[in-house]
């Protein structure tokens, strides 16, 4: 099934603010909340719908790559839109600013009654903390791709207790909650009186206790570490693009998941070459007699030189193609098709002559081959026109 755009599903154009967008989004969970509408399945569909838009444009780095590759360039960057099924109490959990005193009149909470039956809520599963670098890579790197490893400083599993945080092991039933992870209560909505369940505070919603807690980690489950990670760059990465590695960030408390490694991409300037998209522009400076009598040169590229015949009568601002010499794209429909390497023409003129040199050149002054006629003036007034388009 093919997904409707997230911008529809809120209701809002693409400029909408965050305001805007946190907006259309209680509206529209209101309107859909499964303590409006029990049993009702294309109700719960369109929360979920809701929901997910909503996890991705209220979310800066989500959005830019939702607005630049759409569904497409979401993957593997986690959340609801990630790929991943997801419940009920993972939206209830994932917005709880939203749904506990975020206009909802406290009334709707991630464990109320829906679907004909009790929802029991889920103990938490700590996650990780996401880490985030930045690489550089020169422009052969960005053309070719590479594999680089990384030494990662973050969280790692505690080996003296396993993660458990416990010294010996064990663990307690909380007390409070009687190893549920969290407690009921009744309350007054405007729905009338619901039963609403919210995350033992005693126990963190885990449902036990650590009484004999690890000296090591002291009751995390977690050490500061490190790790050796081998990253593979594709080819065509420009500068600001961000890789998402799952799992490979901090480990989450308590045998919880990890975190993302986030890897944030910095160009490092090529001597003599430029970048233009997906295109490299090299400035080649003629002499007068090569650009005049036409000659053999060679120019770099970013895997070596390449050879190129000059023209006699070449004019300064004339591009030369030299075709997929350029960088790959990374991704969309033309994923993996290469730029072009652009050899743009300048002639260099002497500030200094000898007297024989002097000479030589005044005697050219007059003659008709070294002034423009008119129909040249014109291509060349459109050349230099052109770069103002």
């Amino acid at each position: 099934m093919t997904k409707r755009d997230y911008y529809e599903v809120l209701g809002v154009d693409k400029n909408a603010s965050d305001q805007q967008i946190k907006a259309a989004y209680k509206k529209l969970a209101i309107k859909y909340h499964p303590d409006r509408n029990p049993g009702n399945k294309e109700a719960e569909e369109k929360f979920k719908e809701a929901a997910e838009a909503y996890d991705v444009l209220h979310d800066p780095e989500k959005r830019q790559r939702y607005d630049q590759f759409g569904h497409e360039g979401l993957n593997g960057m986690g959340g609801f839109s990630g790929g991943q099924g997801f419940d009920m109490n993972d939206i209830f959990s994932a917005f709880s600013d939203i749904f506990n005193g975020g206009g909802f009149g406290g009334g709707f909470s991630g464990f109320s009654n829906f679907g004909g039956g009790q929802q029991r809520g889920r103990k938490p599963v700590f996650r990780g903390r996401d880490q985030r670098m930045r690489v550089q890579l020169d422009l052969s790197e960005i053309v070719n791709g590479t594999t680089k490893k990384f030494k990662v400083k973050k969280d790692v599993v505690c080996s003296h207790c396993n993660g458990s945080g416990s010294a010996d092991g064990k663990t307690d039933t909380c007390g409070t909650c009687k190893g549920s992870g969290y407690v009921l209560r009744q309350q007054r909505s405007i729905l009338g009186m619901m039963q609403t369940q919210s995350v033992c505070t005693a126990c963190n919603g885990e449902g036990t206790t650590i009484k004999n807690k690890c000296q090591y980690c002291h009751g995390e489950g977690i050490v500061p570490g490190e790790s050796i990670e081998e990253i593979k760059f594709p080819a065509g990465l420009q500068e600001g693009m961000v890789l998402t590695l799952e799992g490979k960030g901090g480990a989450g408390r308590h045998k919880g998941i990890n975190g993302d490694l986030q890897i944030v991409i910095s160009e490092k300037a090529h001597p003599e070459l430029l970048r233009d998209g997906n295109d490299i522009v090299y400035n080649l400076l003629l002499t007068i007699p090569q650009a005049t009598l036409g000659c053999q040169v060679e120019v770099p590229t970013v895997d070596g030189k390449a050879k190129l015949t000059i023209e006699p009568g070449t004019q300064p601002g004339t591009v030369l193609r030299l075709r997929g010499k350029g960088i790959p794209e990374v991704q969309g429909y033309n994923r993996g098709h290469k730029g072009d390497e652009l050899v743009n023409i300048s002639i260099y003129v002497p500030q200094t002559l000898t007297k024989d040199q002097k000479k030589a050149m005044e005697s050219f002054a007059n003659s008709s081959e070294f002034t423009p006629n008119e129909s040249m003036k014109k291509k060349i007034f459109e050349k230099f026109k052109a770069l103002f388009d």
